[in-house]
């Protein structure tokens, strides 16, 4: 049995695999929700392709 290590202070501070986790959720809500198989169109406005991100200290 593998054993993980517990993460100081309880926080998770990899951004980009929440990030992937939160897309890979909202894929698979819009599949679940589908009546049939998503359109490539479907799946990039559900992953947001082609958005502008705003990069830190912008704004």
């Amino acid at each position: 049995m593998r054993r993980v290590a517990p993460v100081r202070g309880g926080t998770v501070q990899d951004h980009v695999a929440l990030a992937e986790i939160e897309l890979c959720g909202d894929l698979i809500i819009a599949a679940s929700a589908a009546e049939d198989r998503l359109s490539l169109e479907s799946i990039d406005e559900v992953l947001r392709v082609g958005e502008t991100r705003a990069e830190p200290g912008d704004g």
